[in-house]
């Protein structure tokens, strides 16, 4: 797929860039522009050299100078929301580390937001260039892009206040539940593969509800729609802090799967300058400074590797 050149995606630019590029040249060991940097951000970090970045985009001149197209679900709070203070701007980890991957490798992002179904699709149908949006790298998604990997996968089980199903995670604490969830997560084949289970031991199988975004999902909970939701554990944790009276996390599971930024199969040079990006930010502390700043858990943090399909 070729690259984009001054497209425009329908979402602006993250205001969080400019403060992003201050953070990326401090923690390679450079100076750091006028204007000061976002709380909590790296001023330098000693594992990366200040010309790491300048060398890959030489190696990857073609990046240089492009604006790109991200597909986001911009509902997961933590990783990529709409701003509050500003309805056309996104805000996020997975906003911030997009942006630091651009300014390593001398491009731009732009913002597609979609449906989560629609995230690869999106990327598929030539109007995105990347995927940067909480999405889990598994060998079937795989068949539609190339994943690397940055984070671990730790899902939290949501429900009511006092958890009067006695859920107690995906397994038979779940026959005879309804479970709210997005339509294309991993957690669907799971719940839905119970059935057999709970009907040997003579109970309904769960039922699942689909919804286009988490806060739909929360929302159905607290209509009293559904039981359950399973979802990453930050999200599942802010939709508590959020409504701490009406939520709680029974349960915190580990699901065999990893974080992953998606790019276009047939663009190997794109996928290969990513992941080098990828592996400097990483190098140079940044994207641990990140994850504190969006308050994800420091040993979620996960060497990249590709998850391509077989």
């Amino acid at each position: 797929m070729a690259l984009k050149l001054d497209t425009y995606s329908g979402g602006r630019r993250s205001s969080a860039a400019a403060h992003i590029r201050s953070a990326l040249l401090g923690a390679l060991g450079l100076a750091v522009a006028a204007g000061g940097m976002t709380a909590g951000l790296p001023q330098k970090a000693e594992a990366a050299a200040p010309e790491a970045c300048a060398a890959l985009q030489a190696k990857y001149p073609a990046l240089k100078g492009k604006t790109l197209v991200n597909a986001i679900n911009p509902h997961t709070p933590g990783y990529e929301t709409i701003d509050p203070k500003d309805p056309t701007n996104y805000i996020g980890f997975d906003i911030d580390l997009g942006e630091a991957i651009g300014e390593c490798l001398g491009f731009k992002l732009t913002y597609k937001p979609v449906t989560f179904a629609s995230l690869l699709t999106t990327l598929q149908a030539g109007q995105a260039d990347i995927v940067i949006s909480d999405i889990y790298a598994t060998k079937d998604r795989a068949k539609a892009a190339d994943f690397i990997t940055y984070l671990k996968v730790f899902d939290g089980v949501l429900v009511a206040k006092g958890n009067p199903k006695g859920i107690s995670g995906i397994n038979s604490s779940l026959c005879g539940t309804v479970a709210a969830e997005n339509t294309g997560y991993v957690e669907v084949p799971l719940i839905q593969a119970l059935e057999a289970e709970c009907k040997a031991a003579g109970k309904p199988a769960p039922e699942i509800q689909l919804y286009d975004n988490n806060a739909n999902c929360i929302q159905a909970i607290l209509a009293g729609r559904a039981d359950t939701y399973i979802n990453d554990v930050n999200t599942v944790d802010g939709a508590v802090k959020a409504y701490p009276d009406k939520l709680e996390k029974a349960t915190a599971v580990t699901l065999p799967y990893s974080v992953g930024i998606a790019v276009p199969r047939n663009n190997l040079a794109f996928r290969d300058a990513v992941m080098a990006a990828l592996v400097e930010i990483q190098k140079s502390g940044l994207q641990a400074e990140l994850m504190k700043k969006w308050n994800l858990p420091a040993e979620q943090l996960e060497t990249p590797k590709l998850v391509l399909a077989d």
